[in-house]
């Protein structure tokens, strides 16, 4: 084919084909020079063409190549000084990604060439390689961005309606024999028939996968065969990672992934991704030159006092700069295009933290969330934070913005120290099930609290109940890796048993995570395959194993459990008094003597300030008013609901339970019972009568004569 090679212009950022050639831009402050380098296949030994690029506007390298098309393969190399103690890591014989790339072919084949010094010693960054790095390296790949959406639009779920499921893309389906083979563990897998028939029989309104951006597998895990199976390694943050498409790695992974959108918005499920915005996978200065630390190691990242070095605020060696215009003007233009281009719906953010961080400290109203909160695109979709990094200060849940949601790390800790029979959890227990007011009052709403009890790190919720200890040998870190306080209860055994009390113990402690799960107010999110009895053999950090450990079983589900699960998220899909928009007031409900919460103890009585702080309280009742929701719907309609009556008995013995009398409701039911399986009776409760509530269980009842659900 043949080319013409023009100045080309410095914006858009990133590769753009016109239909007739392709305009190639490249941000680097302190480079001295800069080739576009053209290949023919993702294994290619050396360039089949090198383009000097001339043009730079304001930083930013310029060049339109025209008789170009999508499926091109390209990356850069960039000239300039090699002085690590300066904070500059130029090496022209280093083939690096283009950071816009919309597409990454092929993986990384690791190999001392990747590195821009002489693999050595500790001091060994500051010598110099001259060896390519280009058969080792992926490619960049031009892509024909267009693409039939039809009529797709984003489901319209607002946070109070909202029940996430996080899931990873190949461990979700992988092991799905519903699903053809050669689907199995890919976009098109989760777009499957049987994925989101699935999903939505289960209840779920938003599926948020776990890394997509192209990531890197860590050398030394490779090393002793294993791989980094999170994601959590980012090196494109534009392009869906080619391992999980079915189709093709050249382009077809981007339609393939803007298909499996589209197919989950027409089942009514957002789709939400977890993003990896504060480092790179290019390590610490002993790390491997693939893209940002070649183009320009001093604007991308934050470097200590000592340039030749890296704050790392991460754990994983380095930290992206977002204090830095042109760091800042990636992430927002990486998440518009998620957004506009790829239609997603929301995104969480891996260590927030970090990108709070300004100068040291951790500023919540830091240049990133300034520029999120004016940003028309980006504040419009679901924004949740991990509200930690691994930094002085990095702990920060309840501290983020209005407008965002978080990750509430004390609801998982509180409720999995509640449950476990620890003394004094019930004052916290009652702030997470009821919203963490104490974390999110001031400037949001119940909301903000992202409810988890377990996540992809950490037990599942099998393991919660089966294990003491973490037992993560397969990782090959002789088990020091992963937490070690986990609040678990293995229920009287150590793993597997036969013991049947203790399988049945445990039974009941997963349905009363669970029901707690999806009762408390908050935005409940589930992950997947605890619904299913999954476990990992007690490994918490199986990050390396992308395999059986890590993979859903779909031969031996809990059916049991699962039919538990749909029951709860039906439940509160169905009545809004367990997802209020707004806090609870504790006042009587405009002319009823009854409150919109209350709280009470076995005998019926209310509780009082001294009952919370007795050390042996460990069970409690609370009464939520359908009448006192305090709410229209988007018609204006007032909200009303079923009144419920809830109690939790972290006890290990029974407790009668005293109803409350006539003025709370007239007619009670039992439709939730943690500690047993199948059919209820179906007894009708008056007011003042006894409510028998197993030790370790949780029962609802809800209020017949209300019939507002």
């Amino acid at each position: 084919m043949t080319t013409t090679i023009l100045p080309g212009k410095p914006f858009p950022l990133g590769p753009a084909w016109d239909g007739k050639g392709v305009n190639f831009t490249l941000y680097s402050e302190n480079a001295t020079g800069v080739e576009l380098c053209l290949f023919e296949s993702v294994n290619g030994q050396r360039e089949s063409a090198k383009i000097t690029v001339t043009e730079k506007t304001e930083f930013i390298w310029h060049v339109y190549i025209e008789g170009l098309a999508p499926g091109q393969l390209y990356g850069f190399r960039v000239h300039g000084p090699y002085e690590p103690e300066n904070g500059h890591r130029f090496n022209p014989n280093k083939l690096l990604l283009d950071p816009y790339a919309k597409a990454i072919s092929g993986t990384i084949e690791w190999n001392d060439a990747l590195f821009s010094y002489q693999v050595g010693d500790e001091a060994a960054d500051l010598s110099f390689s001259e060896t390519d790095s280009a058969p080792y390296l992926p490619k960049s790949v031009v892509i024909d961005e267009h693409f039939d959406w039809g009529d797709d639009t984003a489901p319209s779920y607002q946070y109070y309606n909202t029940v996430i499921y996080e899931a990873h893309v190949k461990g979700f389906t992988r092991l799905n024999p519903e699903i053809p083979e050669k689907l199995r563990g890919t976009y098109a897998g989760i777009a499957h028939p049987a994925s989101i028939k699935y999903l939505k029989d289960l209840g779920i309104t938003a599926i948020e996968l776990m890394p997509v951006h192209q990531f890197i597998s860590d050398r030394h895990l490779k090393e002793r065969g294993l791989c980094n199976y999170w994601g959590y390694n980012t090196i494109g943050f534009f392009a869906p990672d080619s391992r999980y498409a079915a189709w093709g790695s050249k382009g077809e992974q981007v339609k393939e992934f803007k298909t499996m959108v589209k197919e989950l918005h027409q089942a009514g499920i957002q789709v939400i991704l977890d993003v990896v915005y504060n480092h790179t996978a290019e390590g610490n200065h002993l790390g491997p030159t693939l893209s940002f630390k070649g183009i320009d190691n001093a604007s991308y990242y934050r470097l200590t006092d000592d340039k030749r070095y890296y704050n790392d605020y991460t754990g994983t060696g380095n930290t992206l700069n977002a204090y830095l215009p042109n760091v800042l003007r990636l992430m927002m233009d990486s998440l518009r295009y998620w957004i506009t281009e790829m239609h997603v719906d929301g995104f969480r953010f891996d260590l927030a933290a970090t990108l709070a961080r300004e100068l040291h400290e951790v500023n919540r109203l830091g240049a990133f969330f300034d520029i999120i909160h004016q940003d028309p695109v980006i504040s419009q979709v679901k924004l949740i934070a991990e509200p930690w990094d691994v930094g002085e200060g990095g702990y920060q849940v309840g501290k983020f913005p209005p407008g965002w949601a978080e990750w509430n790390g004390k609801y998982r800790d509180c409720i999995r120290e509640y449950w476990s029979g620890s003394e004094n959890a019930l004052p916290g227990f009652a702030d997470r099930i009821t919203g963490s007011a104490d974390l999110y009052k001031d400037y949001r709403r119940p909301t903000a609290s992202i409810n988890f009890i377990t996540a992809h790190d950490g037990f599942t919720l099998n393991d919660l109940v089966s294990y003491n200890e973490k037992h993560n040998e397969a990782n090959g870190e002789d088990n020091k890796d992963g937490e070690s306080h986990n609040r678990s209860w293995n229920c009287g055994a150590e793993g597997s048993t036969d013991d049947q009390d203790i399988i049945n113990l445990r039974q009941r402690q997963k349905r009363n995570f669970l029901a707690t799960l999806f009762l408390s107010q908050g935005v409940p999110m589930l992950v997947a395959g605890d619904e299913l009895g999954r476990t990992q053999q007690g490994n918490n950090n199986a990050y390396c194993q992308d395999n059986e450990i890590s993979w859903i079983n779909w031969a031996s589900p809990d059916q049991e459990l699962l039919a538990f699960t749909r029951q709860l998220i039906k439940l509160r899909n169905e009545h809004s008094v367990f997802s209020r928009k707004d806090w609870f007031k504790g006042v009587a409900v405009k002319d009823s003597k009854t409150e919109d919460i209350a709280w009470f103890l076995p005998d019926g009585t209310h509780m009082e300030e001294s009952h919370w702080q007795q050390d042996y309280a460990k069970s409690v009742a609370m009464f939520l008013n359908g009448h006192g929701i305090h709410g229209v719907d988007s018609s204006g309609k007032e909200v009303l609901d079923d009144s419920f009556y809830l109690v939790f008995n972290a006890h290990d013995q029974g407790l009668d339970y005293q109803l409350p009398h006539e003025t709370y409701g007239r007619q009670w039911k039992v439709i939730i019972d943690t500690s047993q399986t199948g059919e209820l009776p179906d007894k009708i409760y008056q007011p003042k009568e006894t409510v028998h509530v197993e030790g370790r269980s949780v029962v609802l009842l809800q209020d017949e004569t209300t019939n507002h659900g």
